[in-house]
């Protein structure tokens, strides 16, 4: 694996398209890679530095990205025309962000999730087997052990957040022979338990609430990651804890481990392990087993 590399794709022509009257989508490519999804957070924070007039909000998206305008301020073709001379000048090879490594401790095959997705057992694909038995065997592993080998093997790049506020998806940071690939359930959950890690399509996620959902139930984790009353001290900031293009490392835990972080998150005094890192996609195209394992090493 030490001499595996990621090439990057040819992107089309980015296309630009009126989101009713307050907004501005561009859509970069039709499938996921990581050349679409840099280039979208290259180019939205490249926005927010710009600071343009007008531009509400911006949100970057796997392959696309939208931004929120104020029509009384700015006419979107007038963003769309910066939005052009922003795409022309960046390079994503050469560009860089500052990113964090966030660690995640996941209780696999925890009881939480067990519950729910044997209660619908009806909706998935394989009634026989638990939502890491399918994903295994549909990805060729002899054993679910294996398949989470594979899981937390490599850490997971936030690409996006939403579905539900403050969800991260996250495409895990290994070429593409290698990234695991599940469907959601054929008809969705009416249950999902909060901080549950699911896997859909191939993308990992964290639920933030309990709701409805469709992914693989993988295992829970015992941390937050939205607290909208801000009384962790890792959301002084944003009620919401991954940012697209942070990174996050799956760790394996026991039920010990679990509980134990558990009562310090309800007790608010849990600290997260995280790190503030740069961020290099040609660092990462030339060598993505090294390099990632150079950023682990901040959160080890």
């Amino acid at each position: 694996m030490a001499s595996e590399r990621i090439t990057p794709v040819d992107l089309p022509d980015p296309r630009y398209e009126y989101g009713g009257d307050d907004h501005v989508f561009v859509d970069l490519a039709e499938e996921m890679s990581f050349t679409a999804n840099f280039k979208a957070m290259a180019i939205t924070q490249r926005v927010a530095e710009r600071d343009i007039d007008g531009v509400v909000e911006n949100c970057p998206g796997n392959a696309s990205y939208m931004l929120r305008i104020d029509p009384d301020v700015v006419h979107p073709d007038d963003v769309i025309a910066e939005l052009k001379d922003i795409e022309a000048s960046i390079d994503v090879a050469e560009y860089a962000w500052e990113s964090r490594v966030i660690d995640v401790p996941v209780l696999f095959e925890d009881p939480w999730t067990h519950e729910t997705l044997m209660d619908f057992r009806d909706r998935h694909q394989d009634p026989d087997a638990t939502d890491l038995e399918y994903s295994a065997e549909l990805n060729g592993y002899d054993d679910v052990e294996s398949f989470i080998d594979a899981f937390v093997g490599a850490p997971h790049m936030v690409t996006m957040v939403g579905f539900v506020p403050g969800l991260p998806w996250c495409f895990q940071m290994v070429p593409r022979e290698r990234q695991l690939e599940v469907p959601k359930y054929v008809e969705p959950r009416t249950a999902t338990p909060s901080r549950a890690v699911g896997f859909g399509g191939a993308f990992s996620v964290v639920y933030p609430v309990a709701g409805a959902g469709g992914y693989q139930l993988y295992g829970r984790t015992p941390v937050e990651v939205l607290d909208v009353d801000q009384e962790l001290p890792a959301f002084e900031d944003s009620m919401v804890l991954p940012n697209p293009g942070d990174i996050i490392n799956y760790r394996r835990i026991d039920r010990d481990e679990y509980d134990a972080i558990r009562d310090e998150v309800e007790a608010g005094t849990y600290e997260y392990d995280m790190a503030d890192v740069t961020f290099s996609p040609e660092e990462f195209f030339e060598a993505p087993n090294e390099y990632n394992a150079q950023l682990l090493e901040a959160v080890a």
